[in-house]
């Protein structure tokens, strides 16, 4: 059998003076060449917590690539801390995917291991893999421990949410704030504990077989994380050696539509289907989102982690993570079973493997909520769809009729969110808008508004939200997401005013704004775009060329709708 020609050979064989160089630099020995050249994206900062756990499998991961037959080379990349970065990670999301392919385009490299953990490191670095089309696959970080508070494990962001809404009912006093905040401090690093976007993502890289069974929800410096390292290194090396497919290959269309269904399953952040556009965006799959509404039209809630039940993502794992969820789903035919995972598994053969005696993951005809777990609306209000977590939200307000109350950003909301001269109903609606893609620019998490504090003190706990933001996957509510097209680049969202009225209808599939015709017609004559204040850099970039919700947030360039377009081009190597 003829041995695979390695990508790395253009820049290590041979004996004239840039092949030198090049084993020079990289400290390839006689004994390393011919074996296939492995990276290590390194995404590990201390501006970011949630990659805390890297340090700790770095030396497994290594010699797992060294007893694979592969050379392992690590290499920085940035880090998108979802706590500390300003306006939202999101609006790097694509920068950090682009660095990922530009690194692995212009440098030796045969496959490449991915370390990542965090909401928007996950799917940047799955857009990256789709791009270069390398054997590669993502090695998770581990979640966070749960520290205890009030005599109950903390799960991340999803109780912060809550002690803020406590507080603002004035149930929660300042000893009692500060306790929290204390407590939360003693979680360490790791992504978040809940069903938020980085579990979610993590599952979804299970589903599309690039992140080993099992990632999800395993421990910060676990041994079961070191395995995972070590496993994860011997695979891409191997595959790599023997010139498997690339990720390209690896994530199908039924791959996706797996991972989709898995999202609305276990209740996970909406943040995953802007995450998946961009992903199918990048491998030429059709995805749009009456597409998606059909996908999760059947599949029920069936975990029980917060912030739709009452556990967390740790024992989501010990209940057996993926394989739980596709044995209670695979026989209602919901879930393509011959999909084949990270170790070479069909997704049915891992289905079988599923613990019997756990309840943190529900059986089909017996789920924590029934069908559908998530929704697509649309309408006069979001012509091109919006996106609601209805395994997260009231019943009570799935269909509902009330007036709206308009905050043009989120500073705007800020300050006069409990502004007293403001008369706020129960029954209103709450529009945050102008932060959409375009409009902050980078799509923030700003649209789970907080009930308005006298609100909030006189018992209300929910009410219909309706924005082109973000909302965290650790986040609850009756909170309508994405609003397509945004009110930055003109959508019906941007000509809603103080008082008009916005249907919500659920069952319906709708979302409507009920202002005459010719009203809105006059309104949109008189609207102007807000002047942008970005006239250079990444911003100004992003701004130019991202694309809607509904397609991924991508940036135009970077989406390959073509086989051409999907092309990966190798550089010219020579001298430098």
């Amino acid at each position: 059998m003829n041995t695979p020609q390695l990508r790395s050979a253009a820049w290590f064989d041979g004996d004239d003076e840039v092949a030198v160089l090049h084993r020079v630099a990289a400290g390839i020995t006689a004994e390393d060449r011919g074996r296939p050249v492995i990276g290590i994206a390194d995404t590990s900062s201390q501006l970011n917590p949630c990659q805390a756990g890297f340090a700790a499998v770095l030396e497994p991961l290594e010699r797992g690539i060294r007893d694979g037959g592969g050379v392992p080379l690590r290499f920085p990349v940035m880090s998108l801390g979802e706590d500390l970065m300003k306006p939202s990670a999101m609006l790097y999301r694509n920068l950090v995917a682009m660095e990922l392919e530009e690194q692995v385009r212009a440098h030796p490299l045969d496959g490449v291991v991915f370390l990542a953990n965090c909401d928007k490191t996950v799917p940047s670095a799955l857009m990256a893999a789709a791009s270069t089309q390398l054997p590669s696959l993502l090695l998770l970080g581990g979640a966070r421990s749960a520290p205890l508070f009030a005599g109950r494990r903390l799960g991340s962001g999803t109780d912060l949410w809550r002690a803020l809404e406590n507080r603002r009912a004035g149930t929660l006093d300042d000893a009692g704030w500060q306790q929290l905040e204390e407590t939360l401090a003693c979680a360490g690093g790791g992504s978040c504990n809940t069903m938020g976007t980085a579990s979610t993502m993590a599952l979804v890289s299970e589903a599309l077989g690039m992140a080993l069974p099992g990632s999800t929800g395993c421990a910060v410096g676990s041994a079961e994380l070191a395995d995972l390292a070590y496993r994860t290194g011997r695979i891409v090396a191997a595959s790599a050696a023997a010139g498997a497919p690339g990720a390209d290959q690896v994530m199908t269309e039924a791959a996706v539509a797996n991972a989709l269904r898995l999202v609305a399953a276990v209740g996970g952040s909406t943040n995953a289907v802007i995450h998946l556009a961009a992903i199918a965006g990048r491998l030429g799959h059709h995805l749009n989102l009456a597409q998606i509404d059909r996908l999760w039209a059947e599949v029920p809630l069936l975990a029980d982690v917060e912030p739709c039940g009452s556990q967390l993502i740790h024992d989501f794992h010990d209940a057996g993570g993926l394989a739980s969820v596709a044995a209670a789903l695979l026989p209602h035919h919901l879930l393509d079973p011959g999909v084949v995972l990270a170790d070479g598994r069909s997704l049915a053969d891992l289905a079988a493997t599923a613990p019997s005696d756990q309840t943190v993951i529900r059986s089909y005809g017996d789920p924590v909520l029934p069908a559908p777990a998530l929704v697509v609306v649309s309408g006069s209000l979001a012509p091109d769809g919006a996106v609601l977590k209805t395994a997260a939200s009231s019943p009570e307000l799935w269909q509902h009729t009330g007036p709206a109350v308009v905050f043009d950003d989120y500073a705007d909301m800020r300050a006069r969110l409990d502004d007293p001269e403001r008369v706020v109903s129960p029954d209103a609606v709450l529009v945050v808008r102008n932060c959409g893609p375009v409009g902050v620019p980078g799509m923030p998490e700003w649209g789970m508004a907080p009930i308005p504090a006298a609100l909030a003190a006189a018992g209300v706990r929910d009410m219909v939200r309706v924005s082109d933001g973000r909302m965290s996957g650790t986040s609850f509510g009756t909170v309508v997401l994405h609003v397509a097209p945004e009110a930055a680049v003109g959508g019906p969202l941007a000509l809603v005013t103080d008082g008009d009225l916005i249907e919500l209808d659920v069952a319906g599939r709708r979302l409507e704004l009920l202002v005459d015709a010719a009203e809105l017609e006059r309104r949109r004559a008189a609207w102007q775009p807000a002047p942008d204040e970005h006239l250079r850099g990444w911003p100004r970039l992003y701004r130019d060329h991202v694309s809607q919700a509904p397609s991924g947030c991508d940036l135009d360039f970077l989406a390959s709708p073509t086989a051409a377009s999907r092309r990966f081009v190798p550089p010219v190597v020579g001298r430098s």
